[in-house]
């Protein structure tokens, strides 16, 4: 008996394994396709609203370097939570140097040294000062200081004293924009001891 049933169990065994082989052979076959979930769908562009909260752009200034100057850069003037601010970069300074930057009362960078612009913009004709004091010129702003490959960021307040774009006299288009040599010390009267002038810009309303 025991020499009849064992030839068929083992036909069985081979029959089975042979079974086995021919399913593992159609996974192996079959494609493999992730299940469509959150993670694998396409992520949106995380830096499109990079300047979202930033303000409109209301206006522009494109320096330009005076005489023996390589002084030059672009500013842009915004309202940030409510208030002026200018924002852009300056290059061509001297590696870690600290300069005044003003708003000036002519839009005009005719002259080889800048002088066109004539002085600080003051329409409330008050005392020169810091922006951040009581008083001030309204084209008062912060220093600018350069890193060490001479270029500064700009991202400073402008006085509450002006506007852009209401067509009075305190408004700032068609003003100048000036980059000094010096720091501004925001105390000698009228310009800071701010020095000589090392480039200059018309404000121009933005497009």
């Amino acid at each position: 008996m025991r020499l009849t049933l064992t030839p068929l169990i083992a036909m069985c065994v081979l029959g089975l394994a042979a079974c086995g082989s021919q399913d593992n052979a159609a996974v192996e076959q079959a494609p493999v396709t992730a299940p469509a979930t959150a993670d694998t769908q396409p992520a949106g562009d995380e830096h499109a609203s990079h300047d979202a909260g930033q303000g409109q752009v209301l206006a522009r200034a494109t320096l330009q370097p005076t005489k023996d100057s390589q002084v030059q850069g672009t500013i842009e003037f915004m309202q940030v939570d409510g208030k002026l601010h200018a924002m852009g970069q300056v290059s061509g300074l001297a590696p870690r140097s600290e300069h005044g930057f003003h708003i000036h009362e002519k839009g005009d960078c005719s002259a080889p040294d800048g002088s066109s612009a004539g002085g600080h913009f003051n329409p409330a004709s008050r005392d020169h000062g810091s922006v951040t004091g009581e008083v001030h010129h309204g084209g008062d702003m912060p220093n600018i200081v350069a890193d060490a490959d001479g270029n500064a960021r700009v991202h400073g307040p402008v006085s509450p004293s002006v506007n852009i774009g209401q067509g009075d006299g305190a408004d700032i288009i068609g003003r100048g924009l000036i980059v000094h040599a010096d720091p501004d010390d925001y105390t000698t009267q009228p310009t800071g001891n701010a020095g000589a002038r090392l480039a200059c810009a018309v404000i121009e309303a933005a497009q």
